[in-house]
């Protein structure tokens, strides 16, 4: 490919809706355009790295005997009705009508559509286990689509689906998908950890996340630096954590006046902020109705709102404002606290349950209670868990070892879905003693889009994108510095050529911009190898060879640079 040719421009400054530097990078190299929220258009050199990703992605699931298929976008209403998930899936869900009023939505993955496809065709366990995928664009109307791909309403996704015996015959078929996804994000040459996650409205009994190691990453993960756990934090549990709980003390109610946060009653109380006991509202959003619930932790523990609306098995959670909080509990934000409180579901965090001697709202305004013991002070009909975040001074709940802290962007999911769907769409074979089954299942998916952007994310410097070798939209670009100097531009055309002939994946910088112009846009793109035709070629028949990941610059004999690259692309 000539760049004379290629449809592509590229920009000097960030646009201004990018908040992220891939989003930024993506758009200013010429990569993607965007058409509107969250809808992107893949131009040439983007789509080149889009269907180099896709084909690491078929080669590694076809290696595990997957087989590659196609299924509708506009899927009916009632298949998701008979999952459930029609009212589970909210507001994400793209819901549209036909000319005869008949109900759809646009795909945001295909767990319906597959089950009713298989419970079709199987008949025995002859037929399982089956492995079955597609790479296909799927669609979610995200409340605020961001990050460019990272976070879109509709994006690039290759999703599977196994269909299995029994759960042993599901752990093996998810343990192959986990190791191929591992061949895959290396073959993407991308540093990336597989995290526990939460299963979300996918459902089902265990999940793993691959996610994308960055500083800008979107989400937050931990892992020991001992062994081999690590969770998202959605997920994340620690080992037991030691505090002083104080000894046994008298409840009594205390004027605490303009005294709300956790800090300012603490250092008013003299109470470590560990023995304040802070009490939230959220809104819990169920399919056909919504309450208000409480969630009580420790005054040091943030709530994770995953974990908490899992136990409630809610669709969502939203903290409530303090006109909900002063009707439903007649106390204002800052003085609420479970000592007391009706007619509101309590969920009490299973660190509150060790304090002995603690403080929390006496659900009056300007009152605190002190002396506080959950377990003789707290309603009975308190719902114990784990309802709290991981923090930097928590330890590995396997092996006692120290938690790290990092950010990342997940790529990959991979799901055991069990019985979820069979059961729900009456997917079933028959055993080998000839009694019907339903089917176990399992899920996986990748972001084609995402793992673009996420790379970017990990591989990028002040001048653009540093592409890893196997999904850069081109491997090689040469530049002939002087297009007016016959001598430079011949021995470009030939080298050219040759790299051509030998399949190297090359692009040739043959406009008549300046020199400095193409360099800048050469090392924007991201091409990982950067050939220089100038003045000093024609004097010493060399070439200047510049690795765009590593900075390393190297002359090398015109004869040798052929060699050369291919030493360096093997």
């Amino acid at each position: 490919m000539r760049v004379s040719k290629l449809f592509n421009k590229t920009l000097k400054e960030d646009p201004a809706e990018a908040e992220v530097v891939s989003h930024a990078l993506l758009i200013r190299s010429g990569m993607i355009r965007k058409l509107s929220s969250g809808v992107f258009t893949y131009l040439p050199l983007g789509w080149r790295v889009l269907n180099k990703i896709s084909n690491i992605i078929r080669e590694e699931m076809n290696s595990s005997d997957c087989q590659e298929l196609m299924m509708p976008i506009i899927q009916p209403k009632e298949l998701w009705e008979q999952s459930g998930r029609w009212f589970v899936y909210g507001k994400e869900l793209i819901r549209l009508k036909d000319r005869h009023d008949r109900e759809y939505c646009l795909s945001p993955t295909h767990e319906e559509v597959i089950t009713t496809v298989v419970k079709n065709e199987i008949r025995s366990y002859k037929d399982l286990p089956l492995n079955l995928y597609q790479i296909q664009n799927k669609y979610r109307d995200e409340v605020r689509p961001r990050f460019g791909l990272i976070r879109s309403r509709e994006f690039l996704m290759k999703d599977g689906y196994s269909f299995n015996r029994d759960e042993e015959s599901l752990s093996h078929t998810y343990q192959e998908m986990y190791e191929a996804y591992t061949k895959i994000f290396t073959r993407c040459g991308l540093n990336f950890r597989a995290v526990e996650a939460d299963s979300g409205a996918i459902g089902g009994s265990s999940s793993h996340e691959f996610m994308v190691l960055a500083d800008t990453g979107e989400a937050a993960l931990t892992y020991c630096e001992s062994c081999d756990y690590a969770a998202n934090m959605e997920m994340a549990v620690h080992g037991k954590r030691n505090y002083e709980n104080g000894n046994n003390g008298k409840l009594e109610e205390v004027h605490t006046p303009n005294k709300k946060s956790i800090d300012e009653v603490s250092e008013f109380l003299n109470i470590k902020p560990e023995l304040m006991l802070k009490t939230l509202v959220y809104k819990a959003i169920f399919k056909d109705d919504e309450k208000l619930i409480c969630v009580v932790v420790r005054g040091n523990r943030e709530v994770n709102e995953i974990k908490l609306k899992n136990a409630v098995s809610a669709i969502d959670l939203n903290l409530a404002d303090n006109e909900e909080v002063l009707k439903a509990t007649n106390t204002p934000i800052g003085f609420l606290g479970p000592i007391g409180l009706i007619d509101v579901d309590i969920y009490v965090d299973e660190e509150v349950m060790e304090v002995k001697n603690g403080a929390t709202g006496a659900l009056k305004e300007d009152y605190h209670f002190i002396g506080v013991n959950p377990k003789r002070d707290f309603p009975k009909s308190s719902i114990v868990g784990d309802y709290h975040n991981v923090d930097e001074y928590d330890h590995c709940p396997k092996c006692d070892g120290k938690l790290s802290f990092k950010r990342g962007t997940e790529v990959g999911q991979v799901f055991k879905l069990g019985k979820k769907y069979s059961e729900k769409l009456d997917c079933k074979f028959l055993d080998d003693k000839g009694v019907e089954q339903h089917v176990t299942m399992g899920c996986y998916g990748i972001g084609v889009g995402r793992t673009m952007a996420a790379s970017v994310e990990q591989n990028n410097d002040d001048r653009g994108i540093i592409w890893p070798i196997a999904i850069a939209p081109y491997h090689v670009i040469i530049i002939p510095v002087n297009m007016k100097n016959g001598d430079i531009v011949n021995i470009a055309e030939d080298l050219y050529k040759s790299f051509k002939e030998e399949n190297i994946e090359v692009i040739l910088d043959d406009t008549e911009e300046r020199a400095g112009v193409k360099f800048a846009n050469a090392d924007l793109i991201g091409y990982p190898i950067k050939i220089v035709i100038g003045s000093k070629t024609l004097e010493d028949k060399t070439v200047d060879l510049k690795i765009r990941a590593t900075g390393e610059e190297l002359i090398v004999p015109l004869y040798e640079a052929l060699g050369k690259i291919k030493e360096i692309l093997l």
